[in-house]
Formats: structure tokens, sequence, C-alpha cells
């Protein structure tokens, strides 16, 4: 994964409490605010209650955006917090446990590329 400026504004960020344990990963995913086009961007942690990806555009808290994860239907989730280039969500509906451990299973490499 590359060295960004940003991480340790991601900790501080990431280490409020959770409703749900997350797994730092990197899925080259697709983010679509409400009424636009979707962008490509990376999911950098997710959990079965939301996630934290790549978003350079500023998402005011509160919207409503929809992630693409491979293999899955695009997912409705609330923006609980942009900052510097990332954006936090909290899904509309929680993800499967298993469409989660199939996730982890799959993108569990260091750069997100799936492993075999």
């Amino acid at each position: 994964m590359p060295t960004i400026k940003w991480q340790e504004n991601y900790e501080a960020a990431a280490s409020d409490d959770r409703c749900a344990p997350r797994s730092r990963l990197v899925i080259p995913s697709k983010l679509r605010r409400h009424g636009a086009r979707a962008v490509q961007t990376l999911v950098l942690d997710l959990s079965l209650a939301g996630f934290s990806a790549l978003a350079p555009a500023r998402i005011a808290q509160g919207s409503k955006v929809y992630l693409t994860l491979p293999g899955l239907e695009s997912r409705e989730a609330d923006v609980v917090w942009w900052h510097a280039g990332l954006v936090g969500c909290a899904f509309a509906n929680l993800l499967s446990q298993r469409e989660h451990d199939a996730l982890l299973l799959r993108y569990s490499g260091d750069e997100g590329v799936p492993e075999r």
C-alpha cells in the first residue's frame, strides 16, 4: 500500500467506538453520491456496519452515498465523517457475515490484489 500522509488523521478518526469490528484492507470499489456518477475509490477498512474509503472531494456529513464492492450490488450508506480525502460511512443495511468474510478472504493482500 502506498505511503499516504493522512495515516495519522485516519488513525485518530478510526479510534472511536464502532458497533462492529473493522478490518484494514484495500478493495477497489466504486462510490457514488446521491444523484451523481460513480467514481473509482479504494475501501481502506470494512466492517459489517460500514467502511472508510478514499474520497478526494469533500462529502458532507449525513449525505447519502452508494458503494459498489466487487461481486456485490450497490449499497446505500450515510456519511459519518470526511477528513483530508477520506470518508467514513455507515451502511443503511449491514453486510451479511458471509459477504464480509468473502471480501476479507479475497482482499487480505497488501495491495488490494485478490489472493489466489
